[in-house]
């Protein structure tokens, strides 16, 4: 390691413990530093550009555990499936649950941002990914400490259907193909509240209602719509 102050040695060599990796690690410290370093502190170099590759990272790393460890789900399981592994809320969770906050060089002002709080820690954790691929261009130094969380979480949601996100696979799938996005329009039936068609949604791509569901919430009726659109157009 050769960077500029011994403190911030230190405080990069415990969060590689924290991760559970090796002290012989082949890391890139440099580039860990700027992963953990926020535009607040630096308009020129921070982990921006890290991020941008730590997205592709992480939907690989998922993408790979979901196939090792399922390999029976179709493509259209494995989309819905990776889209709530790799979302903000999980990947911020997981970088809290290794303390990131401690380790991110980030202003004042953009520290007391609280609603701001997700979206940086779920950035600088797909910038601290692209880091450690980019130190060996293998995901070695990413999956063993990245699915001892992806594993419980995969279980629960095959526990529940109804928590794969449809909805994020769909917009990915019409952006991909169709440069548009989906558009959702729910109404409400009248029935009680338990009732489990209280709720019907279609949704419309460019111009066309192509699938309809029903739930007892409207993001349930919205899911039901999305899978039925999605495994349609996915050919599943």
């Amino acid at each position: 390691m050769n960077l500029q102050y011994p403190r911030r040695q230190q405080q990069l060599r415990q969060l590689v413990q924290r991760l559970g990796l090796p002290e012989t690690a082949p890391i890139k410290w440099e580039l860990l530093d700027l992963a953990l370093t926020h535009s607040t502190i630096s308009a020129e170099e921070n982990y921006e550009q890290l991020e941008f590759v730590g997205d592709a990272v992480v939907k690989l790393g998922a993408a790979e555990f979901l196939l090792e460890v399922y390999p029976h789900l179709k493509v259209g399981e494995f989309t819905a499936l990776r889209s709530v592994l790799v979302s903000d809320r999980i990947l911020a969770t997981i970088a809290n649950d290794y303390g990131f906050d401690r380790y991110l060089l980030v202003s004042a002002s953009a520290m007391s941002d609280v609603a701001g709080q997700e979206s940086r820690m779920a950035d600088s954790l797909e910038a601290v990914l692209a880091a450690l691929y980019l130190s060996t261009r293998t995901l070695e130094l990413i999956r063993p400490w990245l699915d001892r969380h992806f594993q419980p979480l995969a279980t629960e949601i095959l526990a529940d259907p109804a928590r794969q996100n449809y909805k994020a696979a769909l917009q990915t799938w019409t952006q991909a193909h169709q440069k548009t996005l989906p558009d959702y329009r729910t109404q409400e039936n009248g029935q009680t509240h338990n009732d489990p068609d209280r709720f019907t949604a279609e949704v419309w791509i460019q111009g066309q209602c192509l699938a309809k569901g029903t739930g007892r919430s409207r993001k349930a009726a919205e899911q039901a719509a999305a899978q039925i659109a999605f495994l349609a157009l996915s050919g599943q």
